[in-house]
């Protein structure tokens, strides 16, 4: 009995230890360091003063005078971008990585209406401030709900479409899948911690498989949960939520003009509410090899590169190969 006792002990005092180790950031991500320096544009909206945080970065290489503009997705922030940004400096591009407003370094507004037209509407403020018309959109996850958006709401300003693995290639409302109210959202997003972060992602995005390296997005996460603007934060992410789930985009997809590159990792199995749906409907959602095929007859100018062997973030999980993939892509699109 004792020598089980001591065995509890030893694993209890292990597991705090771990947690003990496990980061605390403010509510915009203060003391997480981001792989360029972080600037900040100021705007007004909804009678609020916020502020958005990005990183610029200018090309590496011999110029290109194009921009390419980075949009996260929901469980990510600009600094996941860091070796694509990385690689399309190198190959000349300017790159521009901002985090939303209500996510990451951003400001987190309370009794903020969050729409992905308002999104779209800052991301287009923040490009006008720093003289950029047009631009290569580049949305991952979520950010490729807001890319195809913004390719809507500014055709004129994109001058290509890249969508890697984006969420919203279904309608989850539409298929079955019962609402939440942003109450309920935000009682769940409450009892979000380091380990259900990991253990979503490990369930979702990388068909199981896990590398090391993947800890420092989950603590970028969670750190925000662990620390002082934790009510704040779990608030924004359920509004967001209720964002994603009710504002479809891909009933609009025919109507997107740019040139669009789908890059699509078909491990992947993301699908925002499933968790609530019944089985049966559960079960066929986050499909993404059918998916991608759908999208990309949908979408008039379309282009679809698959991944069989990649998940949810095919830029982190496989980088060589899905860089590759992006600027042959890029090279490739009418432009």
């Amino acid at each position: 009995m004792l020598r089980i006792s001591v065995l509890a002990l030893a694993m209890a005092l292990s597991l705090a230890a771990a947690k003990a180790d496990q980061p605390s950031y403010g509510p915009q991500l203060e003391g997480f360091a981001y792989p360029h320096p972080v600037q900040r544009f100021a705007l007004t909206s909804q009678g609020k003063d916020l502020s958005m945080a990005f990183m610029d970065i200018a090309p590496k290489g011999q110029a290109n005078g194009r921009t390419a503009v980075l949009l996260h997705g929901k469980n990510f922030c600009g600094a996941t971008w860091e070796k694509t940004i990385d690689v399309l400096s190198e190959a000349g591009y300017r790159v521009i990585a901002p985090d939303q407003i209500g996510f990451c370094a951003s400001t987190k507004p309370e009794g903020y209406q969050f729409s992905f037209n308002q999104l779209a509407a800052n991301t287009h403020a923040l490009l006008a401030s720093l003289g950029i018309e047009r631009a290569t959109v580049i949305g991952h996850s979520m950010g490729g709900m807001l890319g195809a958006r913004y390719a809507l709401a500014y055709p004129q300003a994109v001058e290509q479409l890249v969508l890697v693995n984006p969420i919203g290639l279904e309608d989850w409302q539409a298929e079955g899948v019962p609402y939440a109210t942003i109450d309920q959202l935000y009682a769940g997003e409450l009892k979000t911690s380091f380990d259900s972060i990991k253990a979503y992602q490990q369930r979702f995005y990388y068909n199981g498989r896990w590398k090391p390296e993947y800890d420092r997005w989950v603590s970028m996460l969670a750190g925000m949960y662990a620390g002082p603007g934790k009510a704040i934060v779990a608030l924004n992410q359920a509004q967001t939520s209720d964002m994603v789930f009710t504002q479809p985009v891909v009933h609009e997809f025919g109507r997107i003009q740019a040139p669009t590159l789908l890059l699509i990792g078909d491990k992947d199995r993301t699908a925002p509410g499933a968790n609530r749906a019944p089985k049966e409907i559960a079960e066929r959602l986050g499909n993404y090899p059918e998916l991608g095929r759908r999208a990309a007859q949908a979408i008039p100018n379309a282009t679809l590169v698959a991944f069989p062997e990649l998940g949810h973030s095919p830029q982190v999980e496989a980088p060589g190969e899905f860089h590759q993939a992006l600027l042959k892509g890029l090279s490739g699109l009418g432009h």
